[in-house]
């Protein structure tokens, strides 16, 4: 069946996904997440994935306005539909052996500000902001946010994020860490979309050996991130792009790597 919250266009090497619901600032329902696992599992060989929003914004936030998180229980609803739907989609962006990109303009909050850290790379327009705003209506901040946001920019500034629940500019997330780059609004898509298509470009099988590493090294030691290194760098080492590399270097061009 066809998405209806999102939409896919395949550019080049490119999985591009937009978050299609402008007229409710991207707000998403369980059913968008889903969506968005399906169109990751059916990449069809892209080699970077670029995921960004129609419109305004990238993404305010679940929608609480209905669906599952309007149940007659609503703790529970808001339960099942993390561990059934956003949570899930989430892990499996953490898992995937291609780059990822996210371009925010204006909101990417709550479960929004999750999908658009997430990614590898996370380039903002002027107008975007960072919200973990849960604490306002008496919630905690979900979908991986209180591992993710620590390890980005420091446990004092994912506490002001999260227990004052104030807007963080993009000016602002840049100059902590948190994303990659700030574009005015008008050179967004373009400026993303020329990162995705440069890391479509690279030696995939070696990018996405070093997003595993650097996810499993989160939570690992010293001595088994150089084991796992070890590991990874052996069964790089026999990979066509690596050979491609090689030679390039001997012979002093660009390599034309085909991600195998």
């Amino acid at each position: 069946m066809a998405p209806v919250n999102i939409r896919t266009d395949r550019r080049g090497d490119v999985l591009v996904i937009t978050l299609d619901r402008p007229d409710r600032l991207n707000a998403a329902p369980p059913a968008m997440f889903e969506e968005i696992a399906a169109a990751l599992r059916e990449r069809d060989g892209a080699r970077a994935v670029l995921v960004q929003g129609a419109g305004r914004a990238f993404c305010s936030g679940a929608d609480v306005a209905g669906g599952a998180l309007s149940a007659d229980d609503p703790g529970a609803a808001t339960h099942r539909a993390l561990t059934d739907s956003y949570n899930p989609t989430l892990a499996m962006i953490a898992d995937l052996p291609v780059p990822v990109v996210s371009a925010v303009r204006g909101p990417a909050a709550g479960i929004g500000c999750s999908l658009a850290l997430a990614a590898d790379f996370c380039v903002a327009g002027d107008t975007a902001y960072f919200l973990q705003a849960f604490v306002n209506i008496g919630l905690v901040p979900d979908g991986g946010a209180s591992w993710m946001l620590p390890r980005l920019i420091g446990r004092p500034r994912a506490l002001r994020m999260m227990m004052l629940g104030e807007r963080v500019p993009a000016a602002t997330a840049l100059d902590w860490g948190m994303i990659h780059a700030v574009v005015p609004d008008a050179e967004l898509n373009d400026a993303a979309f020329a990162l995705a298509d440069r890391l479509a470009a690279g030696p995939t099988l070696a990018l996405g050996a070093i997003r595993r590493q650097l996810h499993a090294a989160q939570d690992g030691d010293y001595a088994a991130a150089m084991a796992r290194e070890a590991d990874n760098q052996r069964a790089m080492r026999g990979t066509a792009d690596a050979a491609e590399g090689g030679r390039a270097f001997l012979e002093k061009r660009q390599p034309a790597f085909r991600g195998s």
